[in-house]
């Protein structure tokens, strides 16, 4: 049997990279599993700002998650100090072999946008490390941030500093087996200009994080048109469910807002996309919202029913 490094860098690991080899990703699952995969769901662990590793590990476990996004673990955010993954890293290695759970992501807070030098060799520094950390993991991405629009500076100059960014990242991760994702998020949720920064980047381990609320709810978009003009880059997803509240949103049990979460993932089964279909409850930054184990249990089970119905089946059903 290989080890779980082995395991996700020659099986689900490049079918999350979206390599499209779902043949030889299902061969290595059902070897591990016995023959049980588990449907390609996640969750990040900012939806569980309290849990240790092992909690949200053993969760996962038990109600049928086949992989997490680290965002975070109870108040550490830099996933590159953390303990678990640095001086106790073979022990959660051993863990996450033994729940047979996989890590798809790390979650850095780097920003593209910033123009200060000190400050942006700050958010360069912290990409790196990331990126180092998830080749040790065998996690296949590392999420950066656009993030915005910077005041009283042409659009045209942000764009270029976000994409040269992006690539210089992209060359960094080359060798690597990770892939630098742009989650679509703060003033960078339209189709149009992910993919002008796509073009701008130009590099094959550059892709896009697709959070499929925002750029519904912010981009006004809706999931097809989404998924037809970006749809060969998107690698990942953050997937939740919302209502309007006041001049806000308020999030909400998955299948109980407005959001088209069954449509998004239908959009996205539609090109073969073979990524995970990953629940990001911000927890961490709306405390008032459902505890993970009430969300992340509901998230499961309804989104496994979005799941079959789209044709989508556990990893070693996959044609």
């Amino acid at each position: 049997m290989t080890n779980r490094r082995e395991f996700v860098r020659s099986g689900l690991g490049l079918v999350a990279a979206g390599y499209f080899r779902p043949t030889r990703a299902a061969s290595a699952l059902a070897a591990q599993t016995g023959g049980a995969a588990r449907l390609p769901i996640g969750f990040s662990t900012l939806g569980c700002p309290k849990w240790t590793l092992q909690q949200a590990v053993d969760f996962a476990a038990a109600h049928d998650f086949s992989g997490i996004e680290l965002r975070g673990i109870q108040d550490k955010m830099d996933l590159t100090q953390l303990p678990e993954l640095t001086t106790g890293l073979a022990s959660s290695e051993a863990l996450l072999e033994k729940n047979q759970v996989v890590v798809v992501s790390l979650g850095s807070s780097a920003e593209m946008h910033v123009a200060d030098p000190v400050k942006r060799a700050a958010q360069m520094d912290e990409a790196r490390r990331f990126i180092d950390l998830a080749q040790r993991l065998g996690a296949p991405y590392v999420r950066v941030f656009g993030n915005k629009y910077v005041p009283d500076e042409a659009r045209e100059v942000t764009l270029a500093r976000i994409a040269a960014g992006l690539r210089e990242l992209g060359d960094y991760a080359k060798g690597k087996r990770v892939t630098v994702i742009i989650e679509s998020h703060g003033d960078f949720t339209d189709s149009p200009t992910l993919l002008e920064l796509m073009k701008r980047a130009d590099s094959p381990n550059v892709a896009i994080l697709w959070d499929a609320h925002h750029t519904f709810v912010s981009g006004k978009e809706q999931p097809e048109d989404t998924v037809r003009q970006l749809g060969k880059y998107i690698r990942h997803t953050h997937l939740k469910d919302s209502v309007p509240a006041a001049n806000d949103r308020r999030y909400v049990l998955t299948g109980t807002g407005e959001v088209p979460v069954k449509r998004q993932i239908a959009a996205l089964s539609r090109i073969g996309y073979q990524g995970f279909y990953n629940f990001e409850w911000e927890k961490r930054w709306h405390p008032e919202i459902e505890e993970p184990e009430i969300a992340f249990a509901q998230y499961a089970q309804v989104v496994s029913g979005y799941l079959r119905e789209a044709g989508v089946g556990p990893r070693s059903a996959q044609r």
